[in-house]
């Protein structure tokens, strides 16, 4: 999908999502510039890849993964594919979807991953998977971490915190105490932005 079609959409849809959820951004000096990154955020609602786009800003596209069910619907499809989102099928398994983010890093693109595999709904729940450290250090891209408040706001101002990209560094065949450590180092980034939320 041309970056042309994706900035369309993002500005159709802003100002309908923008009026529900208005948001201020702090941190917009670390959106990532041209070149393949991964944005890692905590997620507690379907609102959350909006938030982030809008944050990032229209140039600033991001692949998110999506039920591949969701891309056989009448119209839902296109719109899906418009918005930058890849379909996963279920049953394939988590390699399926590594493989399809696998893709889009190496054509330099920016693709959003929620460390926490799910919605989570409060900070006490939250435990990061480590798919997104292993994949950041296998294709030696940054991370770029970004808090998400875990309960949002309607028709007020809700606050999204970016942080600064960061390098995941493992060895060539990690133990499985160092990934999960990194996991964890990413998913204390995130926390620490929400100190930030104020």
């Amino acid at each position: 999908m041309s970056g042309l079609a994706y900035r369309i959409l993002w500005a159709i849809t802003w100002p309908f999502v923008n009026l529900i959820y208005p948001r201020r951004t702090i941190g917009r000096e670390h959106v990532p510039g041209p070149g393949a990154a991964l944005i890692c955020a905590n997620h507690s609602s379907m609102i959350d890849p909006f938030l982030i786009a809008y944050s990032m800003g229209a140039k600033c596209q991001i692949h998110y993964m999506g039920k591949a069910e969701l891309f056989r619907i009448p119209v839902i499809g296109s719109l899906l594919r418009l918005a930058g989102i890849f379909p996963v099928d279920r049953q394939g398994g988590g390699a399926m979807a590594i493989k399809g983010a696998m893709k889009f890093l190496k054509d330099g693109e920016k693709v959003g991953i929620f460390p926490e595999g799910t919605r989570v709904y409060t900070e006490a729940e939250s435990e990061a998977k480590t798919g997104a450290v292993r994949l950041a250090a296998k294709m030696g891209v940054p991370i770029v971490p970004v808090y998400l408040p875990r309960e949002k706001k309607i028709l007020r101002r809700n606050v999204v915190v970016i942080g600064e990209p960061y390098m995941v560094e493992l060895d060539k065949k990690p133990e499985p105490e160092e990934v999960e450590r990194a996991a964890e180092e990413l998913m204390a980034k995130i926390r620490a932005l929400g100190e930030d939320d104020r």
